[in-house]
């Protein structure tokens, strides 16, 4: 079907063609409109020379009206040709966009047919890794409830052996306590002693080197702060307590703790101290 355009060149031709008959026609009247039948009778030679140049105008004129229409002809077949190769060309192109676009939904399609692969497989994995996974799993879980009973176990058998230690411990205690009790009743007993033999020592070297004045009385009872160091070295003597004795007395006692320049010390070291109270007894000879 044709296009309003693409009959505008075809009526033009048709336009042309009949335009050259109606030319051929015109001149065909011009050239026998003088033409009489029973005119006089003109010299051969004249009519003859009239005839022929009438004919050749015509045919003159149909041959360019021939050659016009054969023309107006090729013209007519170049676009008839014309409009077949653009029928063509236009067939050409649907026909590639039609395969353009079979093309493109096939591409489409692959395209879809891939993700739908890759989907199926990403979920075929992540199923898979899942499985894993919760396998996995259950093993860490058969893994750890074997190492719980396991620890209870150990546990139950270190509280066994934690309460017989304690036992032990506690039996090991009480003995180490009774001993200790004993030894301290032993060596308090010892100390004692010790300590009253230390008193004992230094009651008598003071009395050795007391110069008892005449104004001392039996019955003398005057106690005294001594500071000595380690080896008996007396560094000083003073009344520190009750002393029923006159100023003459007191002064012959602290004379007596000073004159010999040592206490007692060798034997007594476990019981020396620095400081000590030292009560001077005396009850007559």
């Amino acid at each position: 079907m044709y296009a309003p355009r693409d009959l505008l060149p075809q009526l033009r031709a048709f336009a042309g063609a009949i335009g050259v008959h109606v030319l051929m026609a015109a001149l065909v009247v011009l050239g026998t409109i003088n033409w009489q039948p029973f005119r006089e009778r003109q010299p051969v030679g004249l009519t003859i020379e009239a005839v022929i140049v009438d004919t050749g105008e015509i045919r003159q004129q149909r041959e360019e009206a021939r050659r016009a229409q054969e023309m107006e002809d090729r013209r007519q077949e170049r676009n008839d040709e014309l409009e077949r190769q653009r029928q063509r060309e236009l067939e050409r192109k649907q026909q590639e966009e039609r395969r353009e676009r079979q093309i493109e939904e096939q591409r489409k399609q692959d395209a879809q047919d891939r993700l739908q692969q890759l989907r199926m497989q990403r979920e075929r994995k992540l199923e898979e890794e899942r499985l894993r996974q919760e396998r996995e799993l259950e093993q860490i879980r058969e893994q750890r409830e074997a190492a719980e009973r396991q620890r209870r176990l150990e546990q139950e058998r270190l509280k066994q052996i934690e309460a017989r230690k304690e036992r032990e411990r506690q039996e090991a205690a009480a003995a180490q306590r009774r001993a200790d009790a004993e030894a301290q009743q032993f060596r308090a007993g010892q100390m004692a002693t010790l300590s009253d033999n230390y008193q004992a020592a230094i009651q008598a070297v003071v009395t050795q080197n007391w110069l008892r004045p005449p104004t001392a009385q039996p019955g003398l009872r005057c106690t005294l702060k001594i500071v000595q160091i380690p080896g008996g070295e007396v560094i000083s003597a003073a009344i520190a307590g009750q002393c029923n004795g006159d100023e003459a007395t007191r002064r012959s006692i602290l004379a007596a703790v000073e004159r010999g320049g040592a206490l007692p010390y060798r034997g007594f070291e476990d019981v020396f101290e620095r400081e000590i109270d030292f009560i001077f007894i005396y009850d007559g000879d």
